[in-house]
């Protein structure tokens, strides 16, 4: 969430970068704010107020009894002080609590270079690596090539609706070779520590990395059988909820920073786009896997994490021979949480387009005041971390363009030969 001094300080500024997201501003009632922000500082001002009184009375009835003289009047006047001060403590908390409320549910402001644009047309391409292969032959889509390899989209309807894919056979090996692959390069080349974390997360889980409150309808939501009172739980749409959180409600020390953690899961959400091109085949899946990249870090340090993230997730491209490019996402097609968001978008060729694979973001301290995780800085100060999260990629997405980039005549796949040792050495997939 944001910084609640920095509204109070300089609220016209904070609303006019949030105008930046997306126009008009609809994430803050700038007057239920303000409105609210008064009546605390009054009711602030007057229990202060309340409080000095009822010292001066105190003290008065501390002289008068020492005196042997009547109290009875100044002591029904604390009494009445009391209430009143019992009556603005709760009226205070209701304010607190309906702040707070507000906060969570408005976005992280871009960072200052952040393109500003109103959606993906805003975005700007950064760089390109590879080029689109020329084929001589008619190209299929994924589809086409993976029904043969044990791609089963009518079994995995059937099974659980529309969205879902059952795998089985050479479809089911590349997919598991993949997300391997992807973890030992994180693990072994750029320093990330392998987790396996819960499917399974509570509400306060989901409020620390910004999935809830504001996006509850795009949650797969749990009701776990056999209890008196049902716990309030959910799939997670990502393992950064599970990896982030892991560090949450914590002090960390300086030297424990940077926390660099992967995992491999499968990734449930709800809502998987409209109809379209994406309802055919992988691309938009109610359940995919993923390999998760995060990264916690000094505050100082959260810009150049986020150029470093973005390269690793690159090498896993090139290192499948894959062309692809990084766009810097605007402000009004970033995620919620995001301050400065790296798209990496790999060529399609039966698209004949770039489509994302890949989204690394920094989240500054964002996330960190939800999850109230902080660091004793090298001052002993402390402050709030900064966590940043990317994927490293997505498996799915990945195995859809390894099949369509490496497609032969004959319906095989040639297998990249960074690929090749996580299938037995294999060069040619076939059916």
């Amino acid at each position: 969430m944001l910084d609640l001094t920095l509204l109070r300080r300089d609220l016209a500024a904070v609303v006019a970068r949030l105008e930046t997201r997306k126009n008009p501003q609809p994430f803050l009632d700038v007057d239920r704010f303000t409105a609210l922000e008064g009546e605390r500082k009054a009711l602030q001002m007057r229990t202060e107020e309340l409080q000095a009184r009822r010292n001066a009375l105190s003290k008065q009835i501390g002289m008068k009894k020492g005196k042997g003289e009547d109290a009875s009047a100044e002591m029904a006047e604390v009494g009445g002080i009391g209430d009143a001060q019992k009556a603005g403590a709760e009226r205070l908390e209701a304010i607190q609590s309906e702040l707070a409320g507000m906060l969570m549910s408005i976005p992280n402001l871009p960072q200052e270079g952040v393109p500003v644009g109103a959606d993906e047309t805003g975005n700007v391409e950064v760089r390109r690596w590879g080029t689109p292969r020329s084929f001589d032959f008619t190209v299929k889509d994924h589809v086409d090539l993976g029904t043969p390899l044990g791609l089963d989209f009518e079994t995995g309807a059937k099974l659980s609706g529309s969205r879902f894919t059952f795998m089985k056979g050479p479809a089911a090996r590349l997919h598991r070779a993949l997300a391997q692959f992807m973890l030992d390069v994180q693990t072994t080349e750029h320093g990330y520590t392998e987790c396996y974390t819960p499917y399974i997360v509570n509400r306060e889980v989901l409020e620390g990395t910004g999935q809830l409150p504001k996006f509850k309808e795009d949650m797969f939501w749990v009701l776990r059988g056999g209890d008196d009172q049902q716990a309030e739980q959910y799939l997670i749409s990502t393992s950064e909820i599970s990896l982030t959180n892991s560090v949450r409600e914590q002090i960390l020390a300086a030297d424990q920073l940077p926390i660099k953690l992967t995992a491999h899961s499968p990734c449930f959400r709800s809502e998987a786009g409209s109809a379209g091109r994406d309802t055919r085949g992988l691309i938009r899946q109610h359940q995919f896997d993923k390999v998760e990249m995060v990264q916690i870090v000094a505050a100082d340090q959260s810009d150049a994490a986020l150029e470093e993230m973005v390269g690793h997730a690159e090498a896993i491209l090139q290192k499948l021979e894959l062309p692809y490019r990084v766009l810097t996402l605007c402000t009004g097609d970033m995620g919620f949480g995001a301050a400065k968001t790296y798209d990496l978008e790999v060529w399609v060729p039966a698209q004949n387009t770039f489509r994302e694979i890949s989204s690394c973001s920094n989240c500054e301290a964002f996330q960190a005041r939800r999850m109230l995780t902080r660091y004793k800085n090298a001052q002993g100060k402390t402050e709030m971390v900064h966590t940043l999260n990317g994927s490293g990629l997505a498996v799915g997405r990945a195995l859809v363009a390894v099949l369509e980039n490496h497609q032969q005549p004959d319906g095989s796949i040639r297998i990249p030969a960074a690929l090749r040792p996580y299938l037995g050495g294999l060069e040619l997939l076939k059916a």
